[in-house]
């Protein structure tokens, strides 16, 4: 009797251990399924990061490549931009018109259009701050790198009718344009101000130079005769012409700078407030040197007034009409406080100098020197963040 007992206890005994065997089965079966299964669903999750395989030039060529395409975007610049002064001085010779007149419209509008064009895009894309932030930095580009380094090589001359009447025109834009981003949003308002500045601004180049018509001819007659003589349709052609492949260079530097700049991993930022506002103020820098190499001081200083101007009325407009957007502090406080900046000191230099009327090398070394301390506190700024 004591043994049966003893064997029907050892019999419960081994079949709850298989039950419990059992039971417990299953549970380290689930406790263990995840776990083979989390590093297959990391391994899928790593793959569309990865992407598909590509095939990628070396490193070394790419670099090359885009080095070459920069060079040539250099020689072409800086060929169309020579062709373009004498264009536009003969252009000027045969409808009448003075230099000043054809840097604060033909050729200020041409140098312009990279900007027009990369704000026009950006809105349309969906991306109206890098919109924003071209205006803007072109213009602290033009003021800082373009005007300053001109008057490194060359003293710039400052004529009554630019500080009589262009002078005040360039402060009350810039100060439009601080109205329209004080409360940090660009609507359709804002638009509407800019691009109504503009009418009257072109309303009112026009009505200076019927009235002018016939007294700015023998003023600037010493500057025509340093054009050559050119006929009425061919000025018109190489003005044209040489306004498509300043352009056409200049979209060829930028994009050989920004590959370049990636190939260098390099940020999207440091590219967009550096390399886009410096490449889209080539046209200015060239066409302002070369017209001061020629003695025609007075174009250079009509291309960026007109230059800054346009890019304010007409590049500024755009991402406003387009694409209405929020701004952050950043392009109130530092970056349109330094195009103001900028301004104010061009404005005061040119008043100043009234006796001279001109700028000296001092005054491009002021310049230059603030426009690439924006440029390192840009680097500070966007390294911090």
């Amino acid at each position: 009797m004591l043994a049966r007992t003893v064997s029907l206890l050892k019999h419960r005994n081994s079949t709850g251990n298989g039950r419990r065997a059992l039971v417990h089965a299953p549970v380290k079966a689930v406790y263990a399924w995840p776990t083979v299964n989390r590093s297959v669903l990391a391994n899928s999750r790593q793959k569309p990061f990865n992407g598909p395989p590509v095939a990628h030039p070396p490193s070394s060529f790419s670099m090359i490549y885009y080095c070459l395409t920069l060079l040539v975007g250099f020689l072409v610049l800086f060929k169309s931009a020579d062709q373009l002064v004498i264009g536009a001085v003969a252009t000027a010779r045969h409808y009448q018109m003075s230099p000043v007149l054809i840097g604060l419209t033909v050729v200020a509008f041409g140098t312009s259009a990279p900007e027009i064009f990369v704000s026009a895009v950006s809105s349309l894309e969906n991306t109206p701050q890098l919109a924003v932030g071209n205006a803007i930095g072109s213009n602290i580009t033009n003021l800082g790198m373009v005007l300053g380094v001109t008057a490194l090589f060359v003293p710039l001359k400052f004529k009554p009718e630019i500080l009589q009447k262009d002078m005040p025109i360039l402060l009350f834009v810039t100060l439009c344009a601080g109205v329209t981003l004080i409360d940090l949003h660009l609507g359709l308002w804002d638009g509407v101000l800019l691009l109504t500045v503009l009418g009257f601004f072109l309303y009112r180049l026009a009505a200076d130079h019927k009235a002018s018509s016939n007294t700015d001819t023998s003023i600037e007659s010493g500057d025509l005769e340093a054009a050559p003589a050119l006929t009425k349709n061919s000025a018109i052609a190489l003005l044209i012409g040489s306004l498509i492949f300043l352009l056409l260079s200049c979209e060829l530097l930028v994009w050989s700078a920004v590959n370049i700049a990636q190939l260098l991993d390099v940020s999207e930022l440091i590219i967009g407030l550096t390399i886009i506002a410096v490449g889209t103020s080539l046209p200015e820098l060239v066409v302002s040197i070369t017209s001061a190499l020629r003695e025609q001081s007075e174009l250079a200083i009509g291309n960026i007034v007109g230059s800054n101007i346009f890019n304010i009325l007409a590049v500024l407009s755009l991402p406003c009409v387009i694409a209405p957007t929020e701004l952050s502090s950043d392009v109130l406080w530092r970056d349109y406080s330094v195009m103001l900046i900028l301004t104010l000191l061009l404005i005061m230099l040119a008043y100043r100098s009234k006796a001279q009327a001109s700028t000296n090398k001092s005054n491009g070394v002021i310049f230059v020197s603030i426009w690439l301390g924006y440029l390192f506190f840009l680097y500070l700024t966007s390294s911090s963040g």
